[in-house]
């Protein structure tokens, strides 16, 4: 699966949402209190949606159940800007949403660029459920890749889960992060992966 870059900006700037949420100044995890207070703020918080869609859509976290691999990864290989955006509507077999997720969503149908901010929720939401990729693969990177194309959506164990992003818990310089990346990417390649462009 190839992930478009655009995608992959949001996801990252998603994940730093959501940490940034998490802790307290005393190191206690209150994530689950600062998303309600998020929640019950929605009818503001669509304001902005078009200029950081990543701080309104921690929002729906855990507010998806994902039922379609397919339709999501045909999801993230999409540009925003680009003819062919999947609209909302056409997602409706990919998931199915919590019934206080819908209700969020009523709010931001409502407003101008909801279907499309919902469409980007519904990625970035997908996306923060996915594995996370090993920063360099040496392993991997002998004589087992043969066996890799067959046994690439076997995931019994999660030892043969295909794997797709950088490790989070990492806070690199930004030269440290693309050279990871760029390691990430060339592996996948050789998984049998599209390169992305």
């Amino acid at each position: 699966m190839s992930v478009s870059p655009y995608f992959l900006d949001l996801r990252s700037a998603y994940q730093s949402e959501m940490d940034d949420l998490r802790f307290d100044s005393e190191g206690r995890d209150v994530l689950h209190q600062r998303l309600a207070g998020k929640r019950q703020e929605m009818a503001f918080l669509v304001q902005m949606m078009d200029t950081s869609p990543e701080m309104v859509a921690v929002v729906f976290h855990q507010g998806f159940d994902f039922t379609g691999k397919a339709v999501m990864e045909h999801l993230l290989t999409h540009d925003v800007d680009a003819d062919g955006f999947p609209a909302w509507g056409s997602l409706a077999d990919g998931f199915v949403l919590a019934p206080w997720a819908q209700d969020l969503a009523h709010i931001v149908l409502q407003a101008p660029g909801g279907e499309k901010f919902l469409t980007l929720t519904a990625g970035m939401e997908y996306m923060a459920g996915l594995p996370v990729a090993p920063s360099i693969v040496n392993a991997e990177e002998s004589g087992d890749s043969d066996d890799s194309d067959e046994d690439e959506d076997s995931d019994e164990n999660g030892d043969n889960t295909p794997v797709m992003f950088e490790g989070d818990d990492d806070r690199e310089q930004s030269g440290d992060a693309r050279a990871r990346h760029e390691a990430g990417s060339d592996w996948l390649v050789q998984q049998g992966f599209d390169a992305k462009d």
